[in-house]
């Protein structure tokens, strides 16, 4: 068994202990006393939400939703301003809150890019430099094509591409991240070889898809899902051991739980990503507590379940000890996948 395999089967099976742990974990902080929104430390001035990616993906699109729940529901008394800093692949927001040690008005919402930016480019950070809040939930990636193309499964689909010896596009955000990533594992699992071109973030790569300047992308469904409703887009699989449990349509025809799993269709890989809230290192714990309830309330909110089941979220939710164990196994994972995928020495 590949390192691929290995991490996606201990990936799935970790998945009933993680939403375990979270249900007990979200049942004790129901439970808990009056938060630190109530009693405790809160902001006295602005605060800055940092997204490491460029404008129209996922992580921007749920940074301002979280900020427009904030807004609707007066959950924080100070503004709460959304500033992307994707340059370098994330290296640039990631900088930017690793060296404000001991801020808490900063926050970083964080993707995968959280453990691929710095084994890829080397830049002097970790996920450790930072202060863990909460995980938010872990986001899907699908297969997409445009909806002209002839392409009506992933089986075809991989055919050809395989036919065409490395002459089909395949889109993604950045080099080295999470879309190469699955592009590569999709190419060790079936032979299909892609060209792979990198954008600056998913919105683009949605837009680059429509107007047929790749063939194909792997985009988080959040990313996709206006053009997929419009008719301009096609899904063919989601890379997950399981389909996503969503039932309510999305098109005239189709709901997210419509969607085949990859390994269902014959193309045998899977990953989901992290979709975490983080602040400086160096913060208080009454600080990092105010946080920690901020998110919990997000959480708790309809506009939330909404925009969860709209964007085919796993709603997975984790803070405090369980989170950083799973960061912990998310780093080694992704240095396996790394080095397996041929980025790493």
């Amino acid at each position: 068994m590949n390192a691929f395999a290995r991490v996606r089967l201990q990936h799935a099976r970790r998945r009933l202990t993680l939403s375990a742990c979270a249900a007990t974990l979200l049942s004790a902080l129901v439970a808990a006393p009056s938060p630190a929104l109530a009693q405790g430390w809160e902001p006295t001035r602005t605060v800055e939400f940092i997204v490491p990616a460029g404008t129209g993906g996922g992580a921007d699109q749920m940074a301002r939703f979280i900020q427009g729940v904030i807004q609707k529901n007066n959950l924080m008394k100070q503004p709460l301003v959304v500033v992307n800093k994707g340059g370098g692949a994330g290296a640039e927001g990631f900088l930017d809150i690793k060296n404000s040690k001991g801020d808490p008005h900063k926050i970083v919402i964080t993707l995968s890019n959280l453990f691929t930016t710095p084994l890829a480019t080397g830049v002097p950070f970790d996920w450790t430099d930072l202060t863990p809040v909460s995980m938010m939930a872990l986001d899907q990636f699908v297969l997409w094509v445009n909806a002209k193309s002839p392409y009506k499964t992933a089986k075809e689909y991989i055919e050809a591409v395989r036919a065409a010896g490395g002459k089909m596009r395949m889109g993604g955000t950045g080099s080295r991240q999470e879309d190469q990533i699955i592009t590569v594992s999709i190419t060790r699992a079936t032979g299909a070889r892609f060209t792979y071109i990198p954008f600056k973030g998913g919105g683009e790569v949605a837009t680059q898809l429509v107007g047929g300047h790749v063939d194909s992308t792997v985009n988080n469904p959040i990313e996709a899902v206006a053009q997929w409703r419009a008719g301009a887009l096609r899904p063919l699989c989601v890379f997950d051991d399981e389909r996503m449990p969503y039932k309510a349509r999305v098109t005239d025809t189709m709901a997210w739980s419509d969607i085949p799993t990859c390994r269902e269709a014959g193309v045998p890989t899977d990953y989901v990503m992290l979709r975490g809230i983080f602040m400086a290192g160096g913060v208080t714990p009454a600080q990092r507590d105010f946080y920690v309830n901020l998110m919990r309330r997000i959480r708790e909110t309809p506009e939330w379940r909404r925009f969860m089941e709209e964007g085919a979220f796993n709603t997975t939710a984790l803070s405090g000890e369980p989170f950083v164990e799973w960061l912990k196994r998310a780093k080694e994972e992704h240095r396996a996948l790394m080095k397996e995928a041929g980025f790493l020495k």
